[in-house]
């Protein structure tokens, strides 16, 4: 079993480190001082109190390591949907692409039957290149639910977590998925098979689409957040905008708004992505989180007056501190967002 970890970041590390001394045949695509350092020591993941290394091919060139039998794309969603041409030296006949990326994927609607069906998102997939380059007959979706972070080229170290969703988006448990399970458990990790993806997706999205602006708009860390008075009731507006535009699609929320709340918090003093991405001047996911929930919300004819209030903040912050936008810009008619280049 082939398996190209597209981004050795942080979570890329935590799947591939674990998953390579598991046995599975691991290659890395990285770059830059990063990549030097995995070449030179292999890639190495501090975890519970140990040093892990493991060493495997690494590359910032497709070409070098070939079709795969699955590939991990581990980039944020901007970034993923940059490089999708890049990926096709990875894919043969029968390759997975495995989204593990935060917020609404660019495949969301595959295998949707009725007014939905195929609909591509302009906020999350511009052009559709994605869809084009990768087709969403291969994709299985990930939702990634561990913390880790780069501490130095070459060298990840894990905060917390072990848990990952997995999902067909045709909604069928798959031998291919099944398998591709079976290779996180090998490593130690704690996969869960959805049969419906799209609701531990938009479970997840819940959080990251307040938290992570709020946080960044105010450079509190999450148990702030979500406990603050104010900022609280900014983030339960959010998400019960964001609960009634999923719920038009048909998502199942298996906790509600209280407990999801009180989940963040009780993560402690933790920055946030965006706000770390902010701190170091790296662009922010902001589409994937917050405008793709507004284009969906459009579609549906469900307002989302305080989402579109953080999103607009967030976007100014972004472009004032040049790290915004991500994507070609987004500009929303009356019907649906449309991408200006």
């Amino acid at each position: 079993m082939k398996v190209c970890i597209y981004g050795a970041g942080a979570i890329g590390a935590h799947i591939g480190v674990l998953m390579k001394l598991a046995g599975v045949d691991v290659s890395l695509i990285a770059r830059g001082a990063h990549l030097a350092a995995i070449r030179e020591n292999g890639l190495t993941l501090e975890i519970g109190g140990e040093t892990k290394i493991a060493r495997m091919p690494a590359s910032d060139n497709p070409s070098d390591l070939g079709p795969q039998d699955y590939v991990i794309i581990a980039l944020k969603s901007h970034q993923a949907w940059e490089t999708a041409e890049q990926v096709k030296p990875l894919l043969g006949p029968e390759t997975v692409v495995v989204t593990a990326q935060n917020g609404i994927p660019w495949w969301y609607f595959y295998g949707f039957e009725g007014q939905y069906a195929n609909l591509q998102l302009e906020s999350v997939d511009p052009g559709g290149r994605q869809w084009k380059a990768i087709g969403p007959e291969r994709v299985v979706g990930c939702t990634v639910y561990p913390a880790a972070e780069i501490v130095s080229p070459g060298v990840v170290r894990h905060i917390y977590g072990d848990r990952y969703g997995l999902g067909e988006p045709t909604r069928k448990v798959t031998p291919r998925v099944k398998r591709l399970a079976d290779a996180f458990e090998a490593g130690g990790l704690k996969p869960s098979i959805y049969p419906e993806i799209r609701n531990d997706i938009w479970l997840k999205l819940w959080g990251n689409l307040c938290f992570n602006p709020i946080s960044a708009l105010t450079h509190a860390t999450l148990d702030v957040v979500a406990t603050d008075t104010g900022t609280r009731a900014v983030a339960r507006q959010m998400m019960e905008e964001a609960e009634i535009v999923a719920r038009r699609i048909g998502v199942h929320f298996r906790v509600n708004i209280e407990r999801r709340i009180n989940g963040a918090a009780s993560v402690g003093a933790h920055r946030t992505s965006m706000l770390q991405d902010l701190e170091k001047g790296r662009a922010l996911e902001l589409d994937a989180l917050l405008t793709v929930v507004q284009e969906i919300g459009r579609l549906v004819e469900a307002p989302t007056p305080t989402i579109d209030v953080v999103l607009a903040l967030a976007q100014q912050m972004g472009r004032v501190a040049g790290v915004y936008p991500t994507f070609p810009e987004v500009v929303l008619d009356d019907d649906r967002a449309v991408a200006v280049h």
